[in-house]
């Protein structure tokens, strides 16, 4: 596994570990994140190369800094 597929896959366990945490459904917290569903399970499985803005838009629905949003990644 090259590292940046791992780094892909770190990132998404991250989001997937946040998100449970806050109650968010993937639908629901896809939608607070104005985006699509189908998406947001690629960034979970590692499956997706995000832009720096779809991050933002993540940290911003999670009411975490992006730093907080990296940590362990």
């Amino acid at each position: 596994m090259t590292k940046r597929v791992d780094i892909l896959i770190r990132f998404g366990k991250r989001v997937r570990k946040l998100r449970k945490e806050q109650g968010y459904s993937q639908e629901n917290f896809a939608y607070a994140c104005e985006l699509d569903r189908t998406y947001v399970g690629g960034i979970e499985r590692g499956e997706r190369n995000l832009s720096l803005r779809n991050i933002e838009r993540i940290a911003d629905t999670l009411e975490i800094s992006l730093a907080d949003l990296m940590e362990g990644v």
